[in-house]
């Protein structure tokens, strides 16, 4: 079991992580995307430095192995992968959604209440792609992509990008059956191809 934490201040997150740390979970995923109140509403997740305190801080009270998930709203993805990897992170996972807007045109109103949300779905995957390319190039720790994976030739192309493993999100909404089959596609792409371990594509595009 791999559990999500969040908050808006340090003392919240380590506060969240002490409490999980005598749980019965795997892994322990730090979601640095919030708003830090603490620094004017600036996502903890966009200053290196500010990511690798906050690491640090959670990787003193957590006993389980640490994920650090990654926002996309940053100008260089590898900085910030480095912070959190000398922060303690045990494994990075990226990239959490996008800000985005919509509004109806009828009603002349944002669709959403509070006018901004996460855009997910395979209209981010390239981008999300990209980052886990980088990421995996850059720093010497497990990378998990996300990001608009829909189908296992998705999938695939996280881990030829070189992801060690990879999660499936918005898919799941539409077609329940969407991981399952995403599985499936792989087994039956690795025996089509003769490719007997993961390994073997892992990482293949430089």
């Amino acid at each position: 079991m791999i559990v999500n934490i969040c908050g808006h201040t340090l003392a919240q997150y380590c506060s969240v992580a002490e409490k999980f740390a005598d749980c019965d979970i795997d892994l322990l995923e730090l979601n640095i995307s919030c708003p830090n109140v603490e620094e004017g509403g600036l996502s903890f997740g966009t200053d290196p430095h500010i990511v690798e305190r906050i690491v640090g801080a959670v990787r003193h009270y957590a006993k389980q192995p640490l994920i650090v998930k990654l926002s996309p709203e940053v100008s260089d993805i590898t900085e910030i992968a480095k912070a959190a990897v000398s922060g303690g992170a045990d494994a990075i996972s990226l990239i959490n959604t996008l800000r985005g807007m919509k509004i109806d045109i009828h009603k002349r109103k944002p669709v959403l209440a509070n006018r901004i949300g996460g855009y997910s779905g395979p209209g981010i995957m390239p981008v999300a792609l990209r980052m886990v390319y980088e990421v995996c190039h850059s720093v010497d720790a497990p990378v998990i992509g996300m990001g608009g994976i829909s189908t296992y030739e998705d999938a695939l192309e996280f881990i030829m990008a070189g992801a060690k493993a990879v999660a499936v999100g918005t898919a799941n909404f539409h077609n329940p059956y969407a991981t399952v089959e995403i599985i499936d596609g792989i087994w039956r792409y690795m025996k089509e191809n003769k490719i007997f371990s993961l390994e073997e594509i892992r990482g293949c595009i430089d």
